[in-house]
């Protein structure tokens, strides 16, 4: 009696990656009534300057519309606005825009598009961009979203362009190409290419020659490139964040297949306020992604507030600069604290994780090993991590393990209990046996034949592999 879509699994929920969310929902931590409880790190959340904001708030209190200082202004809020959004809160975004890429590169509010969070404006570009069956290649390893907010009501193809830690999973012009190869062998049509800047879930930047790269690798295929830049103001020590926007200025390039996707659920860590913004170079995609936004605005009241903190420069400044500084603070505690008994961590200098490397924990270098790891580190470590698996990484073992989403004593615990996994390496090995304890609570959701239905691909290698050995992730 329901559609396909209804019926289908398109979200990606039936997955590694979103059960440890659910082990956590089920089984929260907190100090003093669930001591025991799994402690969330699986969650890219800023929480570290939410004082610096409060502080704004209870000195602007005319900036919202339910307050005595803002209620006359509550008629014209609570009224229709146009898909354009506020003049104010295009502007201020834009102007943030540019404080965050140092002042380099200019913005134009009236190319400014709303939508709700970064998903929405991911799912927007793609459909002006793509038609069904279309694919965008994607370096790998990316963030899990991406095979719901690209693909599930769009019909898109993600080919992944594998890179590896080798080389500091460097996006090369040869991975490019092969990727892309790969695509035309399957007769599918590469629309674009997608990259994250700075990388989730590596918290890594691209340097101006991987950008020019990748740039005149779509030029000279006359394919899009799409930007995300959420983490752009999450970068607290060198090397600087680089646009796109930036990179495009100083090259003889076609501005039409240029597009940028911002917002501040991250950079602002304010994921509940679903402000996404699609910033194109291209007329028509501008055209065509503000009429298309009608089902995904950002609320007046919103919008107002927004306009009002962000045109705060004064604010905006020291926001910036604190966020930096409690970033890089956190980052080295935990660290270093890792690095103390033996568990490295991937060189980075941006985002809210880092990209943790438990290789040497596993048993063997496969998948099946390291969702082995996962379970243990889910159930009896009580801590949702990130599985590589879930990001598509290549190389099994590699965690993403998010830093700023707790205060320090949630953080002390949690690394108490990952160091306390350092000294159990043979962990895995005995959680077999005890599987059954708590899997009733934890539902691993990755047979082959649900893999199948997920990916709409045959399954090719291992049969339990969360992620599938085929170059193409197709659209169910």
């Amino acid at each position: 009696m329901l559609s396909k879509m209804a019926t289908g699994n398109g979200h990606g929920e039936e997955s590694a990656y979103f059960d440890g969310w659910k082990a956590y929902a089920n089984n929260p931590f907190h100090p003093i009534n669930n001591p025991n409880g799994v402690i969330q790190m699986g969650l890219a959340e800023n929480q570290l300057c939410f004082d610096v904001v409060k502080d704004w708030i209870l000195k602007n209190p005319a900036a919202s519309i339910c307050t005595v200082e803002g209620v006359d202004s509550f008629q014209d809020i609570a009224l229709f606005q146009d898909y354009h959004g506020l003049a104010e809160f295009r502007k201020a975004v834009a102007r943030f825009m540019e404080k965050v890429r140092g002042d380099r590169v200019k913005f134009d509010p009236d190319r400014i598009v709303m939508s709700g969070g970064a998903t929405g404006a991911h799912e927007l570009v793609t459909f002006c961009l793509a038609d069904p069956g279309d694919a965008f290649l994607v370096p790998a390893p990316y963030y899990p979203g991406f095979d719901r907010d690209l693909r599930w009501r769009t019909g898109l193809q993600i080919v992944p362009v594998q890179c590896h830690s080798s080389n500091n999973y460097e996006v090369t012009r040869s991975a490019l190409e092969e990727a892309y190869e790969r695509a035309q062998e399957a007769n599918i049509r590469v629309k674009g290419v997608l990259i994250t800047n700075p990388s989730n879930p590596l918290g890594t930047v691209m340097d101006k020659d991987t950008l020019t790269s990748i740039l005149a690798f779509t030029q000279e295929k006359n394919i899009h490139l799409v930007c995300d830049e959420i983490y752009g103001a999450t970068v607290f020590k060198q090397p600087s964040f680089i646009s796109i926007s930036e990179i495009m200025t100083n090259q003889d390039c076609n501005p039409d297949l240029i597009h940028v996707v911002y917002s501040l659920s991250k950079d602002l860590g304010f994921p509940g306020f679903r402000v996404g913004i699609v910033y194109s170079y291209n007329d028509d995609v501008v055209h065509c992604a503000r009429k298309m936004s009608s089902f995904g605005l950002v609320s007046t009241q919103t919008q107002r507030l927004i306009a009002s903190m962000l045109s705060d420069e004064e604010f905006v400044d020291r926001f910036l600069a604190e966020s930096s500084q409690r970033l890089a603070a956190r980052h080295s505690v935990f660290t270093g604290r890792l690095k103390q008994v033996g568990i490295p961590c991937l060189a980075s200098n941006a985002g809210l994780f880092v990209w943790m490397d438990l290789r040497h924990l596993l048993k063997d270098p496969t998948v099946e090993a390291e969702l082995a790891l996962w379970h243990v580190i889910i159930s009896e470590v009580k801590i949702n991590v990130s599985a590589g698996s879930s990001f598509h990484c290549s190389e099994p073992g590699w965690f993403r393990v998010c830093i700023a989403n707790m205060d320090d004593e949630t953080m002390d615990v949690a690394l108490r209990r990952i160091r306390a996994l350092a000294a159990k390496k043979d962990m895995p090995n005995k959680a077999a046996g005890k599987r059954k304890c708590w899997q009733t609570n934890l539902q691993l959701r990755l047979s082959s034949r649900r893999l199948d239905d997920f990916m709409g691909i045959p399954q090719i290698g291992s049969p339990h592999s969360p992620m599938p050995q085929s170059p193409l992730v197709r659209a169910t």
